[in-house]
Formats: C-alpha cells, sequence, structure tokens
C-alpha cells in the first residue's frame, strides 16, 4: 500500500511524540493533518493537551481505535514503540522524515503493519491536491 492508499484510507492517527510547539514539525505536521479532516490522538507524557486535545502518557493508554501510528521520535525509540503499538493492531507504522529504523519495520511487518519510514505526513498529503 502507498503513501496516497494509506491518506485516502485511514483517519485515526496516533501521534508519537506530539509537540506544544508550533514551530517542530511535532506540532504543524499534525495540525495541518486535523485541518484536512483526520483525527489526531496525542501521545507524549510530558504535556496535558495538544491544541485543545487530550495527550495520553504512552500508546497503551490510548482507548481509541487507531489506524495509523505517526512517529516524531529518534530512530532508537522506536523498536520500543512499534513493541508497545503492537495490541493496538495499527494498520500503519509512519516514521517522519529522518526517521528510520529497520529492526522496528522488520517487526512491524512481521505483525501483518504497513510501514512507512522518513517521509513527511503532510509533505505526502499535499502531493495529493
Amino acid at each position: 500500500m502507498d503513501t496516497s492508499e494509506i491518506l485516502k484510507k485511514y483517519r485515526n492517527i496516533a501521534v508519537i511524540g506530539i509537540s506544544d510547539k508550533p514551530d517542530r514539525p511535532g506540532y504543524y505536521v499534525p495540525k495541518y493533518l486535523r485541518d484536512h479532516g483526520y483525527n489526531i490522538i496525542p501521545v507524549n507524557p510530558n504535556i496535558e493537551s495538544w491544541d485543545g486535545i487530550k495527550s495520553y502518557r504512552d500508546i497503551s493508554d490510548v482507548d481509541e481505535n487507531i489506524d495509523v501510528i505517526e512517529i516524531f521520535r529518534r530512530p532508537e525509540a522506536v523498536l520500543d514503540i512499534v513493541r508497545q503499538s503492537l495490541n493496538k493492531k495499527p494498520k500503519v507504522i509512519w516514521m517522519q522524515e529522518g526517521i528510520i529504523n529497520e529492526d522496528a519495520k522488520k517487526l512491524a511487518e512481521e505483525n501483518n503493519i504497513t510501514v512507512v519510514m522518513d517521509k513527511c505526513m503532510m509533505k505526502e498529503h499535499m502531493k495529493l491536491k
């Protein structure tokens, strides 16, 4: 499944490492996506809320259905995130630009989860227009 199919099909996006700082990609990428009809589920233990939406401390605390897990964290943190995410049964693990972790990709794919690495969700969405 390519990025355009993912963006057309799935609407519930848990954003791990979401930021409350407007100048950071972890803030303005999810804001762009929300402004374009996606449901953003903030996950960051260091903030109470993001843009008026309750932020979860950990992916395991999320009680909503998750289609896509979008990751704004260092590459070395991604494998643990994928491990923690497996019981949520996401359809896609999406690692933002600059984030590559082959071990995490392998684990996700072994669990029938589509993986996107090193791509910006906002830039990919902009290509749809």
